[in-house]
């Protein structure tokens, strides 16, 4: 340990920096490759929509004005959208802004934080870096086990964590399993359902949780733009909650945490259903493009509901990847989940997804022969 580290709280010291995927310059400058594709985190590959461009241009000519540290006019339009109330909301510099201020606003000190083994990391970020104790419980068929995280909630359990559907796995919960959970949870701790990717299902027994807000006022439903929305770059997220919940996250919510640039696109991307379904059915035939191959193949994989999928490769999935990398595609490596043999792919266009799978099976043949 450093000199600098030991000035370092105990649950920052501890901490690892969380590793985005690879930018297609910086693959093509460290190969040497041309014409990369990049499929690697979970972005909208049709991009955002031109209502949503036109918008963020046009908020070009107030830069030099700070934003609105509200953000009243796209609150207003989720709040008309989702049929909650403004005060529900909290908006955050993508949701993972939102899922942090979460932490810092109710875990931390001697109380624990409930998630799922192979759970988005940023759960264990946001917990550890406060100083919370993590309880990880094990997973049912790669995704959340409701009856191990109802089973582990004690006196000090403050915030559960649920990824619906979860990342990198893709598994989902239903309806009936879900509320029944959040249900049975006691008063004195929140649960929090992480819906980032929740525009693309179409499932019959996939819940939509934001009306069940209004039932349990210890819940609390996170969204993202930069999903179905194709504002990544720009990171807008919210969260519906109780409105007492959401007084008390806007009292650790940074001032002007989303910027009028990104409040302007959010804004009119809402508008645009039109594009928003175009994603959709990209998406669709993409993972039916994806999970065809995969079954020619003779890879397994786990069904997902998100626009990506992990499939197990059969062995190192380190050693594919990089083939992979050698040839201009980035997907990936789950390891750090606890998934060696997967790599998660996000679903392209049809042409992206087409190169993908002929580089993978490339790559098996080699890696298959040595």
């Amino acid at each position: 340990m450093n000199s600098k580290e030991r000035l370092a709280t105990r649950g920052v010291r501890g901490l690892s920096p969380y590793l985005p995927g690879k930018p297609i310059s910086e693959l093509e400058r460290e190969y040497g490759v041309r014409a990369a594709i990049k499929l690697a985190s979970n972005e909208n590959p049709l991009g955002p929509s031109t209502q949503a461009t036109q918008a963020a241009g046009a908020a070009l000519n107030e830069l030099a004005r700070y934003p609105d540290g509200n953000g009243f006019a796209l609150k207003q339009a989720l709040a008309e959208q989702l049929n909650v109330a403004s005060e529900q909301i909290t908006l955050g510099n993508g949701s993972n802004d939102v899922l942090d201020l979460i932490a810092r606003a109710f875990a931390g000190g001697k109380r624990e934080v409930i998630y799922s083994e192979y759970a988005f990391a940023v759960y264990s970020l946001v917990t550890q870096a406060v100083g919370a104790k993590a309880t990880v419980t094990p997973a049912r068929e790669w995704g959340h086990n409701l009856d191990a995280m109802g089973d582990a909630v004690g006196e000090r359990t403050r915030l559960v964590f649920i990824a619906n559907p979860n990342n990198p796995t893709g598994t989902w919960l239903d309806a009936v399993s879900l509320e029944r959970f959040i249900g049975s949870l006691p008063t004195h701790m929140l649960v929090v359902v992480d819906e980032a990717y929740a525009e693309y299902i179409d499932l019959p027994d996939y819940p939509n949780c934001i009306p069940w807000v209004d039932r349990y006022p210890n819940l609390i439903v996170t969204r993202s733009f930069s999903k179905a929305y194709g504002l990544a770059g720009l990171r807008v997220g919210y969260s519906i909650s109780h409105p007492d919940v959401a007084e008390l996250l806007n009292r650790v919510r940074q001032p002007f945490n989303v910027n009028s640039v990104a409040l302007a696109a959010a804004h009119a991307a809402l508008f645009d259903r039109e594009h928003l379904q175009r994603s959709v059915e990209v998406n669709r035939h993409g993972m039916r493009q994806l999970t065809a191959a995969f079954d020619r193949m003779g890879l397994a994989y786990i069904p997902s509901a998100g626009n990506f999928i992990s499939v197990d490769v059969g062995g190192s999935a380190a050693a594919v990847n990089e083939d992979l990398l050698r040839n201009g595609v980035i997907v990936r490596p789950v390891a750090a989940y606890g998934m060696p043999r997967h790599l998660r792919v996000s679903v392209g266009l049809e042409r992206e997804n087409r190169r993908f799978l002929t580089v993978l099976q490339k790559a098996l043949t080699r890696a298959a022969h040595g």
